[in-house]
């Protein structure tokens, strides 16, 4: 946790640029060092090489955090003509240009400073990695790629572990049993049409679902003499050789209508071409928005009159990409309230730029908090505080990030200027994330999993930036671990976290749990555990948390501090869906 005091601070950020939209900078950044063949001259104009093998070449040849930018983070939204350009960049600088505008060009509001696009990208493939992992990362899955490519569907018929399925006639009819599937709508999908449904099957029941364009495929009992017959072939009027000798692709059973010659599989949405159609469709990049950026830059001197809190955590998207929850608190004392008919109102303009050492602008945020309290709640609302939290994906490296908080109400104003450090997760050893320690922590429902301040993945998650909870709250440890191997036979890790509270010397707490009991087998795992404090003493306490991997004898662990304090009156206010203690 930091806190921000009241000393001046100088800093580049503007009247204009605190709470107006769209900011950007020009500068460069030097601080990217071109490898000799970077440094190569074109003689004369360059032509477009289109050749598949060039340009495998050329991919193979990129340096390592463009190749993982190319190949990990936008393989399913990057057009064929942009990835042809993007190999043929000669510099570092040029491919940092390209990624820029690569964003900028999908930003559905450029009149604003966030790129709405890019955060919801970017959150896909998180959640993609939590819950699609199976052996490989989620994101590199049929299911995640879809997911990635066009957002959770309208409607999941879910069958994780199979059962009776009672065939619709166009499939033949008649009773089966099934592999682990399950059916993804999509009420309208752009370019593609309306109410598109996408089958994904586990024929190993492993996790490893795949997007399937045949509906027989789920059949478990297809190779089984007589068992999971259709209407005709319990009839004698088929066999289950005739499955596999159609010419439509499908392995489904011939149906009535497939015998009187009424279509090639028995319904003309299902029939070989345009399950091909559709199979490729929801595969392809999706359409690109060309959009302009206004830039703006100015500078000025401002002095702290509002103190703040504020932490930051890093959770991985991809190999080359960092989730990074910025988290702001504020005490509501802080904040100048104003009288309106009974109500007492406060708004603070929050601003935030996050930029390389060399001044080149990589993100930029802004919001309102606003907080209302009735005469009667203000005096206790004023011992609490006020909490915000904006997620940004950056890739690894050195940043500075400037912070301006104003209150509308006084003209007061709050800066932080601070180095804001992001380091790689690697993609071959067992590594972990930050250890968030919260005083608020519940599932959400599936419309807002992903959704809003304070959600990882389908977990609302608020830090306690203080680290202090009292006897009467609960304490939420969330964690998670990445890169963990996974068995060639089993798709299951096999893995064991060693959970231990102490005080001083003191072991007051130890458990052991392994990936069974968490019911995770991926090579990411997420810990979540919500511990009552009633039966806890007051004191300050240590939390480590190790996780071994059994099968690549590599371990890693992260601790944080915490203290409980007696239990006291609930003085938590949370008013106009702001959050707030």
């Amino acid at each position: 946790m930091k806190r921000v005091g009241r000393t001046p601070f100088l800093i580049l950020l503007g009247g204009a640029l605190l709470f107006s939209f769209g900011a950007r900078a020009h500068a460069q950044d030097a601080d990217k060092q071109d490898t000799p063949a970077d440094k190569q001259q074109d003689s004369g104009k360059k032509k477009t090489d289109k050749n598949p093998k060039n340009l495998r070449k050329l991919e193979k040849e990129l340096a390592t955090p463009y190749k993982k930018w190319l190949q990990e983070e936008v393989p399913y939204i990057i057009s064929d003509e942009e990835r042809s350009a993007f190999l043929q960049l000669q510099t570092n600088e040029e491919r940092e240009q390209f990624i820029e505008a690569f964003w900028q060009r999908r930003d559905p509001t450029p009149d604003t400073v966030e790129n709405e696009f890019k955060e919801e990208h970017y959150r896909r493939i998180a959640y993609a990695n939590e819950r699609f992992a199976s052996g490989i990362p989620g994101w590199k899955t049929d299911r995640g790629r879809i997911y990635i490519i066009w957002g959770p569907p309208d409607e999941i018929e879910a069958h994780p572990t199979g059962g009776l399925y009672n065939r619709p006639s166009e499939e033949g009819g008649g009773s089966t049993t099934t592999y682990p599937y399950e059916d993804w709508r999509y009420r309208y999908m752009e370019g593609i049409g309306n109410n598109i449904i996408i089958e994904f099957v586990d024929t190993t029941s492993t996790g490893e679902y795949h997007m399937s364009m045949d509906p027989g495929e789920k059949d478990a009992l297809a190779k089984v003499p007589g068992a999971g017959l259709s209407d005709l072939e319990a009839m004698g009027m088929s066999d289950k050789s005739a499955r596999f000798s159609r010419t439509d692709g499908s392995t489904a059973p011939l149906s009535l209508m497939d015998t009187q010659g009424q279509s090639s599989s028995g319904l003309s949405s299902q029939n070989e071409f345009n399950r091909l159609e559709q199979f490729a469709k929801v595969q392809a990049p999706p359409p690109v928005k060309f959009k302009d950026l206004e830039e703006v830059v100015s500078s000025r001197i401002l002095r702290n009159q509002i103190s703040f809190d504020y932490r930051y955590d890093f959770l991985r998207i991809t190999g080359d990409t960092i989730l990074v929850p910025v988290t702001v608190q504020i005490q509501n004392k802080q904040m100048t309230f104003k009288d309106r008919d009974g109500v007492n109102s406060a708004t603070l303009n929050l601003f935030a730029r996050i930029s390389t050492l060399t001044g080149r602008v990589v993100q930029t945020f802004e919001d309102v908090i606003q907080r209302d309290f009735p005469d009667s709640l203000l005096e206790p609302s004023l011992k609490g505080f006020s909490i915000y939290q904006k997620a940004v994906p950056l890739r690894p490296g050195l940043y500075k990030m400037d912070m301006v908080i104003k209150d509308v109400n006084s003209g007061n104003v709050g800066v932080v200027n601070t180095r804001l450090a992001v380091s790689p997760i690697p993609d071959d050893k067992l590594d972990a994330s930050s250890l968030i320690l919260a005083d608020q922590m519940e599932p959400v429902s599936s419309k807002d999993v992903g959704v809003g301040q304070f959600v990882l993945g389908s977990t609302k998650v608020r830090p306690k930036l203080d680290g202090e909870f009292r006897g009467d709250q609960i304490l939420g440890i969330y964690l998670q671990f990445y890169n963990l191997k996974v068995d060639d036979k089993t798709h299951k890790n096999n893995m064991t976290l060693d959970i231990k509270v102490t005080q001083g010397q003191q072991v007051v707490s130890h458990d052991v749990k392994t990936g069974e009991q968490l019911q995770q087998n991926g090579e990411q795992i997420t810990f979540q555990q919500v511990v009552p404090l009633k039966t806890v003493p007051p004191g300050k306490y240590k939390l480590e948390i190790q996780a071994t991997d059994l099968i690549a004898n590599q371990t890693v662990s992260r601790t944080a501090d915490f203290t409980v304090l007696p239990a006291a009156a609930n003085n938590n206010v949370t008013a106009n869906g702001v959050p707030g203690r």
